[in-house]
């Protein structure tokens, strides 16, 4: 198939956007890493109209896809790990082009893992992880256990994937081998949730008081890159947090996750005057007493 695919490979390389072409394989009829392709062909360019642009081709028995992604959309993509098949093209395909080693370094830096990168990865999973608990207690609480149930396997996935972020590791798409392996204590709640011959009700139960401990005793962690924001300046205002190019990246979670932390007293609000009368605006600001880890 890449004998195919190689005159439209190499006519992409001979463009100046182009930064570099990868090839993925697929490696076993089970694998959904070429989500069902025989071949991947990945190129990265500096820009697009669009930002994913896609092809399919078939040859005799075989077939293959094309993405031209742009530079930008791959970063905000490993930084969010929205799209974490992305992350293993680019470490695991085979490199057919690759203008001033674009590829290579951007290897090398996923490997590296900044702990920079690590930090807002953790605070969105952390902002993640906040608004599936506290929706699925919600839920737990008005008794409708299935979409308890629904939101608290997402949670838990989220709380695997800050684990490995932790330990300075990518999530991977097969996350929970890792987290067998780095937080034995997470994937065993897991499988509690899953396996246990207990009622759906006293499952979530034992789930809820387990999920507290374990993101109590993240909370710093989880935390660090908001609070490093917030430490900015002595007080926001909401809009001005939702306008901040990182916090960007919490979306519709930024709210939930500043509540979450004016309850556990890492955040507190200052109340300012309106116009009207007995209104005030909101503004937000960190305890004065916490230590930014």
């Amino acid at each position: 198939m890449e004998d195919i695919l190689r005159p439209i490979y190499q006519e992409r390389a001979s463009q100046p956007n182009t930064l570099g072409i990868l090839i993925v394989q697929k490696k076993d009829r089970q694998s959904t890493l070429t989500d069902t392709f025989d071949t991947i062909l990945l190129i990265v360019v500096k820009e697009a109209e669009a930002p994913v642009f896609m092809k399919h081709y078939t040859y005799e028995d075989s077939k293959a896809a094309m993405h031209i992604i742009t530079e930008d959309q791959i970063k905000e993509w490993l930084l969010l790990g929205s799209n974490r098949k992305i992350t293993e093209w680019l470490l695991t395909g085979r490199i057919v082009f690759d203008r001033n080693e674009y590829i290579e370094n951007m290897r090398t830096e996923l490997r590296d893992f900044p702990f920079y990168g690590r930090k807002i990865k953790m605070g969105v999973e952390f902002a993640k992880l906040i608004r599936r608990y506290m929706d699925g207690k919600a839920f737990f609480e008005s008794r409708h256990f299935l979409d308890a149930y629904n939101h608290v396997v997402h949670s838990l996935h989220h709380l695997a994937r800050l684990a490995v972020i932790e330990n300075g590791f990518h999530p991977e798409v097969t996350v929970w081998n890792q987290v067998k392996q780095i937080e034995p204590e997470i994937f065993k709640l897991y499988e509690e949730l899953v396996n246990s011959e207990e009622t759906l009700e006293k499952r979530l139960e034992l789930l809820f008081l387990a999920s507290e401990f374990l993101i109590h005793s993240r909370i710093q962690v989880g935390s660090s890159h908001l609070i490093e924001i917030l430490s900015e300046k002595s007080e926001w205002n909401f809009q001005e947090l939702l306008a901040h190019e990182e916090l960007s990246y919490y979306t519709v979670d930024l709210t939930v996750m500043i509540e979450f932390l004016i309850e556990k007293n890492l955040i507190s609000t200052i109340s300012v005057e309106t116009k009207g009368k007995g209104i005030y605006h909101r503004y937000y600001s960190v305890k004065k007493d916490f230590k930014n880890p």
